[in-house]
């Protein structure tokens, strides 16, 4: 039986309080019974003479009984409300059994040797692999952290994640100066050749607008011609440059050797080298980013993000078959496999959470005792006694029970013991 189990077994209060009651309804009786049995046979013992090893019998029951119905009363009240001392033992002295209680907790319970001895014995680790490993409780987990994260979300405030977006940005962004980091990037881009494909697809797109639109180019060269020049040359010219600057876009797309390839690649090394070592360069990026940090721009920025990350969160928490709930599951699930055949995963797992443990309870062991003690301290009196009574009173009355029982034995031998000497004497 596990221990959750064993706990769901407990009996409840109602249970303790009918069945504490029902043993006081038994140690009484018998008290009533063995005072029945003494008067009758108290009475009839001059007349039937062996009567008188009952009345010693039924007699030693009661002042057994009275005895021990007066110990176990005095734990937890005054006997008869009659304040003899050294009774009420449990209210009078309520914070000192608290405090020993804990005292006892902290030092035997809460110990290094039993805290780590008990988890290494648990195997902790293969258990929650088990657990995990089941889909059911994967799906627990998952629907349940996703309320959780749901909530969470809920509880954030918009204006506090958004400052913190922005502060976020401005530290890590803009703080830094960018123009370096830019150089260095732009260099390992540019000798590995990976800024050829941008190349590419500028020229296609060039090829591609020129194409398509070959009246923008217009009389963009004979409206620049002179005035005495015959508007058919102008159009001849306007036509034959569209033609050359198409073949021009062409034969560079066309050729990896062409010479603007080439001039490119020079403009873009300088350009990349005065990023990391020209100071002109770096203060006018520096101001570039200026003007940019001090724009609201960034502050709407981090607005935007944070409700489209919200909306996109809410939306997949709220969906039981979204693809961030379904890689939860999943991975809960491979988690809890590999806790179950993977050996070293699982020593390290409760090595882990044994030493976690351990600190915890190394740590705070006295506070965690202290709940006890501060608990106790705030009963009030007659609460902490019926507390106490519900747990052990049963038991308790069978203290009264056996004090019946040997009290009547005892007074049955000390008279057959005594009856015996008279008669030899």
């Amino acid at each position: 039986m596990t221990i959750i189990e064993e706990r769901r077994a407990l009996p409840t209060d109602a249970e303790r309080l009918a069945a504490l009651q029902r043993m006081k309804r038994v140690a009484l009786g018998l008290l009533l019974a063995a005072a029945v049995v003494f008067a009758v046979s108290f009475t009839l013992q001059d007349e039937i003479p062996w009567l008188a090893y009952v009345r010693a019998a039924s007699e030693g029951a009661m002042v057994g009984a009275i005895a021990d119905w007066f110990a176990v009363t005095a734990l937890f009240r005054h006997p008869l409300g009659i304040p003899i001392p050294h009774t009420a033992i449990i209210p009078r002295r309520k914070d000192e059994i608290g405090a020993s209680l804990g005292a006892f907790v902290e030092n035997e319970f809460l110990s290094d040797e039993v805290v780590l001895g008990k988890l290494r014995s648990m195997g902790i680790g293969r258990r929650l692999g088990d657990w995990l490993a089941t889909p059911q409780h994967a799906d627990r987990i998952t629907a349940e952290t996703a309320v959780a994260g749901r909530s969470i979300l809920a509880l954030l405030g918009d204006d506090d994640v958004e400052d913190v977006i922005d502060k976020l940005a401005r530290r890590h962004l803009f703080e830094p100066e960018w123009s370096p980091a830019i150089g260095r990037i732009g260099t390992r881009l540019v000798a590995a050749g990976q800024h050829r494909a941008a190349v590419d697809a500028l020229l296609e797109k060039a090829d591609g607008w020129l194409a398509a639109h070959p009246e923008a180019f217009g009389s963009m060269v004979s409206t620049r011609l002179p005035k005495w020049v015959p508007s058919f040359v102008g159009g001849l010219v306007d036509d034959r440059a569209y033609r050359e600057v198409l073949a021009f876009v062409r034969a560079v797309r066309e050729d990896q050797g062409h010479p603007l390839r080439g001039a490119i690649d020079g403009w873009l090394a300088d350009l990349t080298d005065d990023l990391q070592h020209d100071p002109e360069m770096i203060a006018r990026v520096e101001q570039l980013k200026a003007d940019l940090l001090g724009s609201p721009r960034v502050r709407e920025f981090a607005g935007e993000a944070w409700a489209s990350i919200k909306a996109t969160l809410e939306t997949a928490l709220a969906d039981p078959g979204s693809e961030l709930r379904a890689g939860l599951r999943q991975a809960l699930i491979e988690v809890g496999t590999r806790l179950t055949t993977d050996v070293e995963l699982v020593a390290k797992v409760d090595e882990w959470l044994t030493d976690a443990a351990a600190y915890l309870v190394r740590s705070y062991r006295h506070e965690i005792a202290g709940v006890i003690t501060e608990t106790v301290e705030r009963w009030d009196p007659r609460e902490t006694t019926e507390k106490l009574e519900l747990q052990v009173g049963r038991d308790l009355q069978f203290i009264r029970i056996n004090g019946t029982v040997v009290g009547a034995l005892a007074g049955l031998a000390i008279f057959t013991v005594a009856s015996g000497v008279h008669a030899l004497l």
